[in-house]
C-alpha cells in the first residue's frame, strides 16, 4: 500500500462544472450524484476551483437564489490539488491537515480524476465480508 499514487484510488471519469453553470444545476448534479462536492474546470479542462454542499448552503443562507447565481459565483477558488502520481501517503495528510473531503487530481495541469477520503479508506480494506443469500 506503500506505493499507492492519486491515480491508483481516484475516482474516475469525474464529472466537473464550468464556472458559468448555475449553482442550482450544480446542486442539482450534486443530489443526483451522490457526493458533497465537484471540481470547477475551464475550458481547458484546468481546475479553477471547488464547489460543495457548504458553498451552496452558505449562498442559500446569504439570500441568494441559486438559479440567479454562477458556480464561478460560489464556488472555492483557492483550491489544493494533487497530481496523479502524488503519494497516497501524502494525499491523506493533505485530507486531515486542511479538514477537506475531496481533492482533484490532475495530469499535465489537467482534471484527470478526484481522491476523496472514501477512495483511500477503500484502498486499505480487504474483502472480508461476504453477504450469503
Amino acid at each position: 500500500m506503500a506505493n499507492l499514487k492519486a491515480r491508483d484510488v481516484m475516482t474516475r471519469p469525474v464529472v466537473s462544472a464550468r464556472e458559468n453553470a448555475s449553482a442550482r444545476d450544480v446542486a442539482m448534479q450534486l443530489l443526483c450524484g451522490l457526493y458533497s462536492g465537484m471540481p470547477v474546470t475551464n475550458q481547458n479542462g484546468e481546475v479553477t476551483g471547488i464547489l460543495t454542499e457548504h458553498d451552496l448552503l452558505k449562498a442559500v443562507k446569504a439570500g441568494k437564489e441559486l438559479v440567479r447565481i454562477t458556480a464561478g459565483d460560489v464556488m472555492t477558488r483557492n483550491v489544493i490539488a494533487v497530481d496523479a502520481d502524488t503519494p497516497v501517503e501524502k494525499i491523506t495528510d493533505i485530507l486531515a491537515d486542511k479538514n477537506i473531503i475531496r481533492v482533484p487530481v490532475t495530469q499535465d495541469g489537467k482534471l484527470t480524476g478526484v481522491v476523496s477520503r472514501c477512495d483511500i479508506l477503500r484502498s486499505y480494506l480487504e474483502p472480508e465480508f461476504i453477504t450469503h443469500m
